[in-house]
This record gives structure tokens, sequence and C-alpha cells, in this order.
């Protein structure tokens, strides 16, 4: 069986062609998705925003195999963060993802 890794996946990206409506939509939840308090990395992921409704980010932990491809992982975080913007009714534009092998990390201990 391969091995796998934990990948932590941040994913930013710009909310595009908003209507009133869609304001209105992501006005509504914004105290669910801000910056400060939407939580740390999870294998649902979480999307977070502030309320001049322009950059988003939505950070996602996924496991893969070591094999896999940090693009690979990349564009399943992606997938995900594109997911979570449309359950809200609203378009995005300008997807980029950035993944970090939390498995290679090394820490320094005194």
């Amino acid at each position: 069986m391969p091995e796998e890794h934990t990948y932590r996946v941040i994913v930013r990206g710009r909310f595009t062609d908003l209507d009133d409506a869609g304001r209105a939509r992501l006005l509504a939840v914004a105290d669910r998705h801000d910056m400060l308090t939407a939580g740390g990395f999870s294998a649902d992921g979480g999307l977070s925003y502030d309320h001049t409704l322009d950059f988003f980010s939505f950070r996602v932990q996924l496991r893969a195999e070591v094999e896999a491809t940090d693009r690979a992982v990349c564009a399943r975080a992606r997938a995900l963060a594109a997911s979570a913007v449309e359950e809200l009714g609203v378009d995005f534009r300008d997807l980029r993802a950035s993944a970090t092998d939390m498995d290679l990390i090394k820490v320094k201990r005194r």
C-alpha cells in the first residue's frame, strides 16, 4: 500500500460579478466566515472572507499518496474551494493554491 502524507492547502481567490443579491447572501453569513475566527485547517475545509467581499481564502487538510504531486493536491483543494463558493451562489476567479506536506515539516524542540 502506498504511503500517504497529510497536506495543508490554502486556496485564495476573488469574488467576481457580485450583484446586490449575491452581496446580501455573503454578508448574511459573513460572521461564520470571518478570517480570524473561521478556524484552521480541517478535512472539510473552511471558507473565510471579510466584509469588503473582494478576496477569500479556503483552508483544507488532505491526505494523499506521497507519489502524488503538489499539483494534484492543489487541484483537489481548488475544486473543494470552488464548490464552497458556488454553494453561496456567487462567482469567483483567480484561484491559486499552495500546499505544504506536513509530514516533511521538522519541529525544533528546545
